[in-house]
Order: structure tokens, then sequence, then C-alpha cells
């Protein structure tokens, strides 16, 4: 997740140098969401099935021969190619990896868990602009990705090193009635709970893919004239902020439940990103996504807690998939909407409607949402 950092402040101005749209700038970022929202379900069913240490080793090896071929992309098009085989990895080490955390904890401490997770990564997002634009900086737009090629491969090779299987570990240890039935994958899909969280995660990602990775960047440069280096000192700082409120936000997700973090972070996240929309100097802008970012900061694990809350451990890894899946729609869709919005329009304008689907997922799971008791049903 370094890697994400490393190149977030970078990936919009390196995909201009091939002289193309907005829109084709903003798909980019879609081809690695695109990826990951095909991989996400699949990768749930095969860590149910044959365990999770593949997907948190060969997740990394994937993602580094993606970032390598960005890196040396002579053409938007391989540059989009390898950036859809970034995708692939991430899908297959993001899944794997809450999976995991919801293995070795108990219902009490998901929130915790899932906590120290995303800030292990917000370390990696939080430093990483910072490392990217003085990389970029010094040695051009592509160097970065070359870092990072290099830190999945060491990531790699850790994981084989150091993470046992914890599927087997389970198994071996659970008293199991094999004939009674497991709940249908698909009942997810019927769960109203299970969509309000979904439509949340789908507003949260397409502000992080449509928003801060591409229109920000880009309307920080042509607005206000940050460079490189700038743009990666900003990324870092509000990747600080992130870092001091994760773990708080996951003890509190633990001792108040879920929906009382969701409901007021994300109407943050929605009031910030609309006030970048109409900000009309630097400093406000600034401050719109500093709210923003404290938004996403504490309801982090909170959503991925309210899904772990409504499914058994035999569903778990389809349920982190297919919420997954809704993160991934916006991170496919944003990007290339927002860059069409943007090019018909505005930047500002575009950036508003996120603003105003992001405040529309806040209030419908304000309204329908529940938590309520686990999903059952027959499996398909």
């Amino acid at each position: 997740m370094a890697g994400q950092g490393v190149i977030s402040p970078i990936l919009p101005l390196y995909a201009r140098t091939f002289e193309v749209s907005t829109a084709m700038v903003g798909s980019t970022v879609t081809a690695f969401g695109l990826a990951r929202l095909l991989t996400n379900v699949p990768a749930g069913a095969f860590a149910d099935r044959h365990g999770r240490r593949f997907l948190l080793v060969g997740g990394p090896a994937i993602t580094a021969l993606g970032m390598l071929g960005s890196g040396m992309a002579g053409s938007i098009w391989v540059l989009l190619f390898f950036r859809f085989i970034a995708g692939l990895g991430s899908g297959f080490y993001m899944t794997g990896a809450q999976i995991y955390l919801l293995d070795i904890a108990g219902p009490e401490e998901r929130g915790r868990f899932i906590a120290t997770n995303q800030g292990a990564l917000l370390v990696g997002v939080g430093f990483g602009p910072a490392i990217g634009g003085l990389v970029a900086d010094r040695y051009g737009l592509a160097a970065p990705f070359f870092v990072v090629a290099v830190a999945a491969v060491i990531t790699a090779i850790y994981g084989f090193a150091r993470l046992p299987e914890t599927l087997v570990a389970r198994d071996e240890s659970a008293t199991q009635d094999e004939a009674a039935p497991l709940p249908s994958r698909f009942a997810l899909l019927r769960s109203v709970d299970f969509l309000a969280v979904g439509f949340v995660s789908v507003g949260v990602f397409s502000i992080r893919a449509g928003v801060r990775q591409t229109l920000v960047p880009l309307q920080l440069n042509q607005s206000f004239g940050l460079e490189v280096a700038e743009l990666g000192a900003l990324f870092t700082a509000l990747g600080v902020i992130g870092l001091v409120l994760i773990w708080p936000s996951g003890w509190a997700a633990d001792r108040f439940g879920p929906k009382v973090l969701i409901v007021p972070t994300a109407f943050a996240i929605s009031i910030g990103i609309a006030i970048v929309a109409i900000a009309d100097s630097l400093p406000v802008f600034i401050g719109g996504l500093t709210l923003s970012a404290i938004g996403s900061s504490i309801t982090g694990p909170a959503p991925a807690a309210y899904v772990a809350n409504l499914v058994g451990e035999d569903q778990r890894g389809a349920a982190m998939g297919l919420y997954r899946t809704f993160g991934d729609i916006g991170v496919v869709g944003s990007p290339v909407l927002s860059g069409m919005l943007a090019d018909a329009a505005s930047i500002p304008i575009a950036i508003g409607a996120n603003a105003a689907l992001m405040g529309a997922s806040a209030i419908w799971f304000l309204l329908r949402a529940t938590n309520a008791a686990p999903i059952t049903g027959q499996r398909d």
C-alpha cells in the first residue's frame, strides 16, 4: 500500500505526458479498480476453499509486475494494461488481508484489528506521496513505479516467510457439523443492511479514486500551481491525519458499534468534498480536503466490521469479496465519469457531483441500515 501512496500524486501527471484527455487520465485509476472489481469475489471464494496465504503472497508479486510495466509504458494503452495487472494483485492481497484479520480477531475486537491493518496501510499511503513526489522530482515521473515494484517483491517474500495459513488452523480447531447448511452468498444481496453499507462504500471509494486521486491533483496543479513535490507533501499531511485517527476509530467501532461511526463520518466526507468543489482559495481547498480526510479516517474500519457482524465464519470470504466489490464499483466508475464531467463542464462541478453521491449514501444508510441479525440461507 505504500506503493499506492508513492504514485498517487504523480499518476495523473504521468498520464498527461501521453497528451490525453482528463477522462483518459481518470481511466488509469479505473483500470486498476476494474481489475480489483473482477477479482474480489473470486478471491473471496478461493480463500474460503483453499486458504488465505496464496492471496497474501501472490497478490504483491502480481502487483510488482504491473508496476514495473507501468513505469516502462510507451503509450497510454500500455499504461492502462499494466495498471490493470497491478489492480489484479491489489485485489488478491486486500481481500485476503481482510479475511485473514477477521480469522484471528474475536467479535469484540474486529474494529481494532481492522483499524490496526488500516493504520499500517496509512503509514504507507500517508508517507508514500512525499517519497513519490521527491523521487519523481529528481528522477522523472516513471521512477516511482520502479520503487513500488521493488517494494512489492519484498512484501511477497515477507508474506511467504512469515504468514501462516489461518484457514487450516481455524478448520482444525473448530467443531464442524458437515450436514449443517451454509448460507447463500446471494442472500447478502437481498439484505438491506448489506446494500446500505455497500452504497456507503461506493461513495467513499468514488471520492478516493475519482476526486482525490484524479481531480484534486489536476486542480491543485492547474488552479493553484502546486508541483509534484508539493502535491506529495500535501497528500502525506492528509495521510498523517488518518494515521493519528485510525486506532481510536477502531476502538470506537468496537465500543459503540459500527453504525454510530459510519453515519456522521459519511456526512463529514460529503461536506468536506463539497467545500473543495466551491473553494476559490488554496486554504479553503485544503480545509475541505482535511475535513474529508478526518471523516474517511474515522469511518475506516467501521464498514468492514459492520459486514462481519452480518455473516458467520463460513461466509466470511464471500462477504468480504462482495463488500470490496461495492467499493471498487466506485473506483472503476468515478475516475472516468468524473473526468468526462470535468471535460464537459469543469473540475469543480465533477467534484461536487461526487460530494452529492457521498451525501446520498449517508442518508440512505441512516434511514435503512439496522445492523440486523446475521444473514442466513441455503448456499446456492
